[in-house]
């Protein structure tokens, strides 16, 4: 079994900053692949952006070019640094790691407000 420990969340203004982390207890550098999702409330759990092994970055049209996923292997971390955000970007936040087997952490909760 594999522990996801996610960090970052928390309440930001309109056009703020937050950096999203999401620390694996198995090294990432074994992964497939890893991702981020969020869910709104009241919504679907949707993907926002995912890195593979080979450090290839995709995201969904809503946050592309305001969102960086990125990864550390010397920490063991992957991170998604969002900027420029918007009230419409409040959700929980969810880490996804794809090691064969897919792993998810508890999330962490992001709220944007004026």
């Amino acid at each position: 079994q594999v522990q996801m420990v996610e960090s970052g969340g928390g309440l930001v203004q309109i056009g703020g900053s937050l950096r999203l982390s999401c620390t694996p207890s198995r090294s990432i550098s074994t992964i497939n692949s890893m991702a981020w999702y969020r869910q709104a409330p009241g919504k679907q759990r949707e993907w926002v952006a995912d890195i593979t092994s080979r450090g290839s970055t995709r995201y969904s049209g809503s946050v592309k070019g305001r969102f960086i996923i990125s990864r550390d292997n010397a920490n063991n971390t992957v991170y998604l640094q969002m900027n420029s955000l918007k009230p419409e970007d409040t959700a929980v936040y969810y880490c996804n790691a794809d090691f064969g087997t897919v792993y998810w952490g508890k999330g962490t909760l992001v709220t944007v407000s004026s």
